[in-house]
């Protein structure tokens, strides 16, 4: 039997290289360096990061979602260097249905293209079909966002399709929006494989 994700309760999901925590509402110091020194991580976020304000005001944002039981994000920890490295969340979360979306991630730029991606999907993953029972993860992105696409293509991502003007962009205009997805049988019959695989590469 599936377990119902318990939004009060503090997973930790971790191996070797990374630890991923629920994120607290003082992370902010832990991240702050990112909003204040790389802004230009969050080129195609929806949600303005940048600067001391506005990664108060995404971490607060996250944790009331997390309180209305919708999402639940954490903090990424680099065990190989002793440092945060960004962050992540399962968001629309749907427990009657058996699905939820995997999303929000973003690294800092020493931590991009050094497998730590890897490592907290194959953790997210895990948890999300193996303990939660969910038969279906989504992920949507910019349809723009040609590296986020291609690593989620990387891990064994299913391209399903295009949301055309789906959602409004901070400066203006709208964007278009990629849609991709995992299912349980996939990664029991080959995406887990794959990906321990790229893992231990």
């Amino acid at each position: 039997m599936p377990t119902v994700l318990d939004f009060e309760t503090d997973y930790l999901l971790e191996d070797d290289c990374v630890l991923l925590r629920p994120l607290q509402a003082n992370d902010w110091q832990n991240l702050l360096y990112y909003a204040e020194q790389e802004p230009d991580i969050w080129q195609y976020s929806l949600v303005p990061v940048a600067g001391k304000a506005n990664l108060k005001g995404y971490i607060n944002t996250a944790l009331a979602a997390k309180a209305a039981q919708k999402e639940y994000p954490f903090i990424v920890f680099d065990k190989r260097t002793q440092q945060y490295a960004g962050s992540t969340r399962f968001y629309d979360v749907q427990l009657a249905n058996n699905a939820l979306q995997l999303g929000y991630t973003w690294y800092g730029k020493s931590f991009q293209r050094t497998g730590l991606n890897r490592h907290c999907k194959y953790l997210l993953l895990q948890f999300a079909f193996e303990t939660l029972g969910i038969e279906r993860v989504e992920f949507r992105a910019d349809a723009n966002n040609a590296r986020s696409i291609a690593a989620m293509k990387a891990i064994g991502c299913t391209v399903e399709g295009i949301l055309r003007s789906h959602l409004p962009l901070p400066n203006g205009g709208r964007r278009d929006s990629i849609v991709l997805s995992i299912l349980k049988e996939e990664w029991e019959k080959e995406v887990k494989a794959k990906l321990r695989e790229m893992i231990e590469r």
